[in-house]
């Protein structure tokens, strides 16, 4: 298995684009566009993560979810409420 390795300089990249995306969805949610309940798919696309990184969110208990027959739904509000939790500060010189 080929391994990579992640920078510093990679994790400011995606920090910075995390960033753009939630600002996106408090424009979203601001103008009335948001839906309350998103699919697993579009959870992914918002968060640029992969099926096996959203199971893993629901499996450690840190994305809650709900599950009705064979389709999980996630609550908007809960996604924003895990980003701004796991929120990391860091201070510039």
């Amino acid at each position: 298995m080929p391994t990579s390795i992640i920078t510093t300089d990679d994790l400011r990249e995606f920090k910075m684009e995390l960033l753009d995306d939630i600002k996106k969805l408090l424009a979203q949610q601001k103008s009335g566009r948001i839906k309350k309940y998103l699919k697993s798919a579009e959870v992914m696309d918002l968060l640029k993560v992969s099926p096996g990184t959203l199971q893993n969110l629901r499996i450690n208990g840190t994305l809650p979810y709900t599950k009705i027959g064979g389709l999980i739904y996630y609550e908007m509000d809960e996604i924003q409420k895990v980003m701004e939790e796991n929120r990391v500060h860091h201070l510039e010189y």
